[in-house]
């Protein structure tokens, strides 16, 4: 089967409802203005820790402060509403906290896109662009080229990203170089299987060595910022990365009847429970979302197969969340919708929109709490609200990192 039944949950049906959608986002911006804490971090979620009320506010972009703080702005910046407080109140001493949660964790990856500094570091470069601020993001890029977890949370795909949104922004050379530089290394640390016919990356990963093929730790995860920036490349070696590409997502694809999905690993490590998931972080959403603006239409009837077998396993039982929940798998439609022009995409988007406005309310009930973070939480979920309304996928610091 393509996907587990019990990962879900019935979809609700909800008609689409532009006011209470626009009074979601307000609400969850207001409550989350308001529930920022002294040292201008953000209370755990009981999702996120189980520990939550004794557990030291996080601080990654991923699942912390970072996160909120870009989506706050963010949605300020893009017009979806005003805010009554700067996001960056206490930005510098967030980030050091950040720094010293990763030394205590034993880990030096500072150059983190979803766990370390570079995007903190953006973020302020954005309001004041200076030199040394500059030279600062490029050493940690430089630093980042061989780090060996070869994907987006950790490793030098997540600084390839950071690297395109950073030329788009300046049209600065240094990062059209760094760019070409951190590619060209992806492309020498490449492996081939013969069993299955393609080219794939392992990730030395939390004391592992795995072959993800998923839209955070995966393949297609990596794919996704070559994709975005390939103008940034020479024409050869952009046609030759994207043969990798559509041959190694069609060759590990599982396509049932109309439906497809894909697995996690290329290559199971032994005693791994064999398992379809249907989420963002893991399985067809996700494919969908980092292939959304390949220009080869090659892998299309595989991404609108994809977009059915999501669209048949319904909603998460996660909650709303981008990462593996509700708003996650609602991108895939809205990038489906804007890739074809078929309007359903845009209703079945909408439709998961309401379903995860109903998630994020009870769970409120339940836990007395919002869910403050940008990939696991109601920030995140309240993006994807702004980009129903308007019709069009930006998935949140994956398409787009700067909202001017």
């Amino acid at each position: 089967m393509l996907f587990d039944p019990a990962r879900h949950e019935p979809l609700q049906t909800l008609a689409w409802d532009e006011a209470r959608v626009r009074r979601t986002i307000a609400r969850i911006v207001s409550e989350t203005e308001a529930h920022r804490l002294p040292d201008g971090g953000w209370p755990v979620h009981p999702r996120d820790d189980d520990n939550a009320d004794t557990a030291a506010p996080a601080m990654p972009f991923y699942h912390g402060a970072g996160g909120v703080v870009w989506a706050l702005d963010y949605l300020r910046a893009v017009g979806a509403l005003q805010l009554t407080r700067d996001p960056f109140e206490n930005a510098d001493a967030l980030r050091e906290q950040n720094r010293r949660w990763l030394v205590d964790e034993g880990s030096d990856d500072f150059a983190s896109w979803m766990m370390g500094e570079t995007p903190w570091l953006m973020m302020d470069y954005a309001r004041a662009p200076r030199a040394e601020l500059a030279d600062r993001i490029a050493g940690l890029m430089t630093a980042n080229l061989r780090n060996p977890t070869r994907e987006l949370m950790w490793g030098s795909p997540g600084t390839l990203l950071a690297a395109s949104f950073l030329h788009e922004r300046t049209h600065d050379e240094r990062w059209a170089v760094l760019f070409r530089q951190t590619a060209a290394q992806l492309w020498s640390e490449l492996k081939w299987s013969e069993e299955h016919g393609c080219h794939y990356w392992t990730q030395d990963l939390y004391g592992e060595q795995s072959t993800y093929l998923d839209g955070v730790h995966g393949f297609v995860a990596t794919a996704a910022p070559l994709i975005r920036g390939r103008h940034l490349l020479e024409a050869s070696e952009w046609q030759e990365w994207q043969r990798c590409i559509v041959n190694t997502v069609s060759r590990t694809a599982t396509v049932e009847g109309d439906q497809a999905n894909w697995r996690a690993v290329l290559f199971p490590p032994e005693g791994w429970q064999p398992r379809m998931l249907m989420q963002f972080c893991h399985g067809a959403p996700g494919f969908i979302v980092c292939l959304a603006h390949l220009p080869n239409r090659e892998l299309d009837s595989l991404l609108l197969a994809g977009g059915e077998a999501a669209w048949a396993a319904g909603p998460l039982a996660k909650g709303s969340n981008l990462c593996h929940g509700t708003g996650g798998n609602g991108y895939a439609f809205l990038c489906l919708y804007q890739r074809t022009g078929n309007i359903k995409w845009l209703q079945r988007a909408r439709a998961f929109a309401m379903h995860g406005i109903a998630q994020t309310e009870a769970d409120e009930a339940r836990f007395g709490r919002l869910r403050y973070s940008l990939w696991t939480g109601d920030p995140g979920f309240a993006v994807f609200l702004w980009d129903c309304l308007r019709g069009a996928a930006a998935y949140p610091t994956l398409d787009v990192f700067y909202g001017t």
